[in-house]
């Protein structure tokens, strides 16, 4: 969506104060852990954009509550599963040869909008090590959501996913889907169906001697299905639903929706 697109779907400017307000009425308070996907254009037209969007998030939730948001480097990875765009199989070797090392404060996050590659800028913001799929947090359990993300476990039980649902923290969706739910990924991990499987993925890596390409088994993901476990899911939970802004947004628990996924994968993959 362009800019004039925006301004031509906001009836007022959004701001900071205007923003903290709607997320208070969606059910959105200090002292909690929550996890944002997000689309800067669904809010319309933002006073100061991503930034203030960042300042209200904080202001409600407080020092005393935690903000995730995802900031995968999804192009540090084996371009052999590449999808969206293929490349020539010609270039494969040489990305593995010449991607640069993940850095947790140069690489930038890929295709997942202005507001989460803003946050990772953020100071006091933490970035768990996943060279392909890390998340960034701010305030109390930053630390702890962000340490020990395995590589092996992308959305799995060593990664930030899983520590979000340690702390029964909520999932809020600013003007996106479940089709970028990414902690339906974690109910892929524990859920069971005959099909799964693993497959062998790459990353580019600082070791401390220098950089390398390094291997490692990773599940494969799949979320065509997301959006349908989604609007089942809401067919029979408590969803906070409202407008931030002009984005539909939604605000709900994440236990209950990776486990009523893990149990929906288990009846209905194959």
């Amino acid at each position: 969506m362009s800019e004039k697109d925006s301004i031509a779907k906001a009836n007022t400017p959004a701001t900071v104060d205007s923003l903290a307000a709607d997320l208070r009425t969606l059910g959105l308070t200090a002292g909690q852990v929550v996890l944002v996907h997000s689309s800067l254009s669904s809010l319309g037209w933002v006073v100061g954009g991503a930034q203030s969007v960042l300042m209200a998030l904080m202001d409600v939730l407080t020092d005393s509550g935690t903000l995730v948001m995802p900031a995968y480097s999804s192009d540090n990875s084996d371009p052999r599963h590449w999808q969206d765009p293929p490349v020539p199989e010609a270039w494969w070797q040489t990305i593995r040869d010449h991607m640069p090392a993940f850095d947790r404060k140069l690489t930038p996050s890929r295709r997942l909008g202005a507001i989460p590659e803003l946050f990772r800028t953020v100071p006091d913001v933490r970035r768990s090590d996943h060279p392909s799929t890390s998340f960034s947090a701010w305030g109390r359990y930053a630390h702890a959501i962000t340490a020990d993300h395995r590589l092996n476990s992308s959305f799995g039980e060593e990664s930030p996913l899983a520590r979000v649902y340690d702390f029964e923290g909520l999932v809020l969706q600013l003007g996106v889907g479940h089709d970028t739910n990414s902690s339906l990924h974690l109910a892929e991990h524990r859920a069971e169906w005959t099909s799964k499987r693993t497959v062998k993925a790459g990353a580019a890596v600082e070791l401390g001697h220098g950089r390398q390409w390094v291997q490692f088994e990773g599940l494969h993901y799949d979320s065509d299905d997301f959006a349908k476990i989604g609007a089942a899911f809401e067919a029979h939970a408590k969803v906070n639903t409202g407008r931030v802004a002009c984005a539909e947004s939604k605000l709900l628990q994440q236990r209950p929706l990776v486990d009523f996924a893990v149990e929906w994968m288990n009846r209905n993959r194959k």
